[in-house]
C-alpha cells in the first residue's frame, strides 16, 4: 500500500497550474460536499443514513493512509454532514437536487481545470485518487499550520 506522502506526490504531479489548483479548492470540496448529500439523502431508519455508515469507512481509509490527516477529513466530513442537516432543513427542494446540481457545475470546473493544466485527472489512473483529492487539500492546511502528517 502507498503511503500518504507518495499519493499526495502522485496527485500533486497532475495538479501544477496555479488556476487549476484553486479551481480544486472550490470544486474538490463542492464534489465531497454533494457526494455527502447524496448519501445523505438515503435513509437506513433509526435516525441513520448512508452517509453515516459511508463515513465511517472513510475515516477507516484516510485513518490508514495517515492519523493526523485523518482527523483533520474527520472534522471536514463531519462539517459536510452539518451542512446537509442544515440544507436539509432550509431548501425548499429535496438535498439530493441541490447536490446534482452541486455536483454538475463542480466537475465541469474540474474538467476545465484539467484542460488548463494539459493533464487528465488523477483518478482516471486509479479512482483513489477521488478520495485522495480531499486529502490532498488538508494537507495544505495541514503545512499552513504547521502541523505533522
Amino acid at each position: 500500500m502507498k503511503s500518504a506522502t507518495q499519493w499526495l506526490q502522485e496527485y500533486g504531479e497532475s495538479h501544477q497550474n496555479p488556476t487549476n489548483k484553486l479551481i480544486h479548492w472550490i470544486c474538490v470540496p463542492s464534489i465531497f460536499l454533494a457526494i455527502i448529500g447524496f448519501l445523505f439523502s438515503v435513509r437506513l431508519g433509526g435516525g441513520w443514513n448512508l452517509a453515516h455508515a459511508a463515513l465511517i469507512f472513510l475515516a477507516v481509509y484516510y485513518f490508514r493512509l495517515s492519523f493526523p490527516l485523518g482527523i483533520g477529513m474527520l472534522i471536514f466530513a463531519a462539517l459536510c454532514l452539518g451542512i446537509c442537516y442544515f440544507l436539509e432543513s432550509v431548501l425548499p427542494a429535496p438535498l439530493w437536487v441541490a447536490c446534482l446540481i452541486i455536483f454538475i457545475v463542480a466537475w465541469i470546473g474540474q474538467f476545465y481545470g484539467h484542460g488548463l493544466e494539459g493533464k487528465k485527472p488523477s483518478f482516471f489512473k486509479d479512482l483513489q485518487f477521488l478520495l485522495i483529492g480531499p486529502m490532498w487539500l488538508m494537507s495544505f492546511i495541514y503545512k499552513r499550520l504547521g502541523f505533522k502528517f
